[in-house]
């Protein structure tokens, strides 16, 4: 059985968002580890003044919203805010269909029209500096 896993959110030096590190053993995590998902939201353009809200803030929880009855895509996957009051997007359809619903999300990164997403298991411990 694998040991669980606990990053921690390392705010970046030019304060845009937060890399990952792990807890155990103090190494970054890159985003493009295999047991974690850091991906781009998918048509935040649309949605440029929701983005823009403090719930979207690197550190924010998010909230992942399957839409089965999407006319486009039935395993589309909304990107909200934890109070789901805000939609940020989408998890872009190619990794959306990957997805089995229990996951975690965090946002890690915004810039500009852009918002960065940590895709993480359930069971994952996330630890988010102090503000």
């Amino acid at each position: 059985m694998s040991a669980r896993l606990r990053l921690w959110l390392e705010r970046d030096r030019r304060g845009a968002g937060y890399h990952l590190r792990d807890a155990e053993t103090r190494e970054r995590v890159s985003w493009e580890d295999e047991r974690i998902r850091v991906i781009s939201v998918a048509g935040v353009s649309f949605r440029a003044e929701a983005v823009a809200d403090g719930s979207f803030d690197p550190g924010a929880r998010l909230a992942l919203v399957r839409e089965p009855e999407n006319e486009h895509d039935p395993n589309a996957v909304a990107v909200w805010n934890d109070a789901r009051t805000l939609q940020a997007g989408y998890v872009p359809r190619d990794i959306a269909s990957e997805l089995d619903g229990s996951e975690q999300a965090v946002s890690l990164w915004r810039a500009g029209e852009g918002l960065r997403v940590l895709i993480a298991p359930r069971e994952a411990w996330i630890g988010r500096p102090r503000r």
